[in-house]
Parts: structure tokens; C-alpha cells; sequence
């Protein structure tokens, strides 16, 4: 027999031969075994994974079950499992924070540092640090403001976000989308177009509460979470997030109001505060106040809401402005927009003289009233034009950094760019504007081969061959909503 030597670790490891039902021709080199530390890793992790799910499931249930009990002791659930889930669900590439800690740079010894800061946040030695001020560029020109938390606070909300998950997904309302497990904004399409196609729908209320993040007041907010949780040391945690402050220019601003948008817990603190305030309260108002029809989804702070008839809908819209007010909150004047759309909605216009009904935004997306090749009601959606502006604006700016690069390279990167546009926004209705956007980054793609040099004649065709090889073609990857939505929700 081969003796084959021993790896580091002790196990041999030997490659079989090809035919092994026959005699081998001649000894196969044996292969050498791992040291066995990803195994053991990837091993820790899944158990580490398991109980923490078994853990929560019982909180879950206990939650479903007891709708109106608060839940005293919850903080033991923050253990290092909790925290070690935490840490691998952050995004490896993410800005660090005032700490400048990466999170390569936290991976290195994890488990001696998730150690040290259980015990810590366990004692209360546990201080968040305060977030640093950035601002990314929104679609219609603006700066929205990001808060970005230290790498030890996102693992510590992230942590608690898990637990806190537990008992809210039974008690959130099912017109909420954002940010909430197993839910995207792709369900949020889904359920609206259902719905202006299933329901009577005659008015659209396109909503949008105004700076709704730095808004929230932090004295209600707490008072809701007190509602379902009874454990001191929670609170006194959201507590410490939210008085963190934010760190600009050198100076660290503590403020009353706000959630800190971009940190982890941001967006379910955000959910709590609306399901009290507007989820609650707009499920009672349509089954006591509204004569008609009505719809209501929510994604975040954009909230659309379908009428049958549009006295409900200016009564509702009244009623709105008045409830957001007693929580520090208010509608966005220019964004908030009360407008005849749904499938008679043309023909009553019409009727009266007046031109195609308008259109309204939702996710990127633009929705119009149009026709089938049949002549019935169809829900279009058309990527947003700003949005595609600015994406446009960004790869050409990225092309012109990368200019240098050889072909092949600009081609890879390209194709991740549009494969990824592809992937939200190629939905049925939609296939023009995917087909625009390719065709303008073809252009852009040409626009920068020729600027390598005043002798390049980078012609259309040469480039269009490039699109093909590199770039997807354009073409719809989502169902029709109705087919998706009846999949998720079977009854």
C-alpha cells in the first residue's frame, strides 16, 4: 500500500484514483488535508447560528401568543452568539466609523473581542460612540445625511435588532414593507399593483413624510418601545444610541429628535415609531371612517394610499396631517400629492375635458395609467428618470477614472454595473427604459474608448460588438406582481 505522508493536521487526504472499480495503472499522488480552520469556523458559526435561533424562536412564539404583555427579560438573549451572527451580517465592505475600525480589521482575533465586549455591554461598562456625519447624493440633486456608528455599536444594534425582531414581526401591520425580514421593496410593488388592479381604486395619495429620520422625536419613540419592552437594560441601551450624537466636523452635536439615519437600528426604530403613529391608526381609520375602497402600503416614510372615492381620500389626507402633527412629524408639502389614477381614471378625465391622468413615484419606479394591446387597464412602471439620470451620471464619472484600464476589465466592470440595474428594475412594463439604459451606457462606454487617445476611430459597430460580449441584454428577469404576489400570499 502508498503510504502517503501526513498533513499539518494530522489527516491524510488521498485523491482516488479515476476508475476505482479498477486495479490503478499506478499510485496516486496523495493531496495534503487542511489545517481544518475554516471547517472548525464555518462549524462554530452554524451551531453558534442554531442556538441563537432555537433561543429566539421561543421569544417569538411567547410573543405571538401574548400580544399584550411586555417582556422583562430579553437582555440575556444579547450573548455572543447574538453578537457573532451581528458581525458576519454586516457588510464586509462597509465605511467605518469614528473608531476607524474595519471590519477586516475587527475579524482578526473575533473571538477574544466579542468576548471582552459581551462582558462589557453585560456590566454596563458598554459607551456607544458618536456616529460620523456623512451624505450621499439623492436622485433629484439632494444630500440625504447618513449617520455611520463605530464597528463595536453596529454589532451591538445589530444584536439587539435580532432580538427586538422577534417579538415586533408578529406585531407589525401587514401594509409595512420596509426594511422588515423576508420583505423587499419588490413585495411592496407587488401588493400595491395587486391592489390598484384588484380594488376599486379611483385616487392615488402619494405621501411623504418630511425629514421623517431627523424628525422622530426620541421621548415618543422610547414611550412606544415601552409598550412591548419591559427590560430596563434594553431601553437603556436605545437610550445610549440614540444620545450617541453625531460627530461633524470636529464637534459632536447631541440632539432631542432624530434616529441617527444608517445606523443598524435605525430603520426598525423607525418601524416601531409609524406602526403607532400612522400603521395603527390608518388600519382603524379605513374600517370605521372610509365609505368605500381603500389601500394602504408602506415602504419607510413613503406611504401610497388608494380611495374609491375622493372624499375619503381628502378627509383622510386632513386627517393625516393632524395625527403626524401630535408626533412631531409632517408631510412633505411638495411631495405629498392627491391625484385622479386607476382604471377609470382616464375615461372620467376625459370626460371632463382634461388631459392623461398623472403619474406618481414609488421605489424608483414611475406608474401610469396605460392600455394593453387589448384596449384594458394596464399599470405600467417606467424606471424613474432622475433615477436613471444619476446612475447614468455615476458610470460615467467611474468610466472616466477607469479609462486606462485594459478592456476586458471596463467590460467586467460594466457588466456587474448593468446586470445589477437589471436585477431591480426589469420588471414586466418596464422593458423600453432597459433597453434605453443599455444603449446609453454602450455610448458612454464608446464616448470613453475614443478619449484614450486623438487617433482612436472607436466606431459604433466596434463598440456595440463589445456591449454584446460584455454587457446582458435587456430583457424582464421579475414576473407579472399578480403571479409573484399570489405565490406569497396564497389566500
Amino acid at each position: 500500500m502508498h503510504d502517503p505522508e501526513k498533513s499539518d493536521s494530522g489527516i491524510v487526504a488521498v485523491k482516488p484514483t479515476n476508475k476505482a472499480g479498477q486495479p490503478a495503472a499506478e499510485p496516486v499522488e496523495p493531496r495534503l488535508g487542511t489545517k481544518g480552520n475554516a471547517e472548525q469556523q464555518h462549524m462554530h458559526r452554524t451551531q453558534s447560528r442554531a442556538r441563537m435561533s432555537q433561543s429566539l424562536d421561543r421569544v417569538r412564539q411567547a410573543a405571538r401568543l401574548r400580544k399584550k404583555e411586555r417582556f422583562t427579560a430579553l437582555f440575556h438573549h444579547i450573548n455572543v452568539d447574538t453578537l457573532r451572527t451581528a458581525f458576519y451580517a454586516l457588510r464586509r465592505k462597509a465605511a467605518p466609523g469614528v473608531d476607524g475600525m474595519t471590519w477586516q480589521d475587527y475579524e482578526a482575533d473575533l473571538e477574544r473581542k466579542l468576548e471582552d465586549l459581551h462582558r462589557r455591554v453585560q456590566r454596563g461598562a458598554y459607551r456607544p460612540q458618536p456616529s460620523r456625519r456623512t451624505f450621499i447624493l439623492k436622485a433629484d440633486g439632494k444630500q440625504r445625511p447618513l449617520a455611520i456608528a463605530a464597528l463595536e455599536d453596529k454589532i451591538v444594534q445589530g444584536a439587539t435588532v435580532m432580538v427586538l425582531n422577534a417579538i415586533y414581526e408578529g406585531d407589525f401591520c401587514g401594509l409595512s414593507y420596509g426594511f422588515r425580514p423576508g420583505r423587499g421593496p419588490h413585495d411592496a410593488l407587488d401588493a400595491l399593483c395587486v391592489a390598484i388592479n384588484m380594488r376599486k381604486v379611483n385616487w392615488i395619495l402619494d405621501a411623504d413624510i418630511q425629514n421623517f429620520f431627523g424628525a422622530v422625536s426620541q421621548d415618543w419613540l422610547v414611550r412606544f418601545v415601552e409598550h412591548r419592552i419591559g427590560d430596563k437594560r434594553i431601553i437603556r441601551l436605545i437610550r445610549k444610541w440614540l444620545k450617541a450624537g453625531i460627530l461633524e466636523d470636529g464637534i459632536v452635536t447631541i440632539d432631542d429628535r432624530g434616529t441617527g439615519q444608517g445606523s443598524v437600528i435605525s430603520p426598525l426604530l423607525a418601524n416601531i415609531y409609524l406602526h403607532y403613529v400612522f400603521d395603527l391608526w390608518a388600519q382603524r381609520w379605513r374600517q370605521r371612517e372610509a365609505t368605500g375602497d381603500m389601500i394602504i402600503v408602506r415602504y419607510a416614510d413613503d406611504v401610497i394610499v388608494g380611495f374609491e372615492h375622493e372624499g375619503d381620500a381628502r378627509r383622510f389626507l386632513d386627517a393625516t396631517r393632524a395625527r403626524l402633527e401630535e408626533f412631531m412629524l409632517s408631510l412633505h408639502p411638495d411631495k405629498t400629492r392627491l391625484i385622479e389614477f386607476g382604471r377609470h381614471a382616464a375615461a372620467d378625465r376625459k370626460r371632463r375635458g382634461l388631459g392623461k391622468p398623472e403619474t406618481f413615484a414609488f421605489l424608483g419606479f414611475t406608474f401610469i395609467c396605460g392600455r394593453s394591446r387589448r384596449g384594458r387597464f394596464l399599470l405600467v412602471r417606467k424606471t424613474r428618470r432622475d433615477r436613471m439620470q444619476t446612475k447614468l451620471r455615476s458610470i460615467k464619472e467611474e468610466l472616466r477614472r477607469r479609462m486606462p484600464w485594459p478592456i476586458p476589465e471596463q467590460g467586467r466592470w460594466l457588466r456587474q454595473v448593468v446586470t445589477g440595474h437589471f436585477a431591480y428594475f426589469a420588471v414586466p412594463t418596464n422593458g423600453r427604459a432597459l433597453q434605453a439604459f443599455r444603449c446609453h451606457v454602450t455610448d458612454l462606454w464608446r464616448r470613453t474608448l475614443r478619449r484614450r487617445s486623438q487617433r482612436n476611430r472607436t466606431t459604433w459597430t466596434r463598440t456595440t460588438r463589445l456591449a454584446g460580449d460584455w454587457l446582458p441584454q435587456a430583457k424582464i428577469l421579475h414576473p407579472w406582481p399578480n403571479q409573484r404576489f399570489s405565490v406569497r400570499h396564497p389566500r
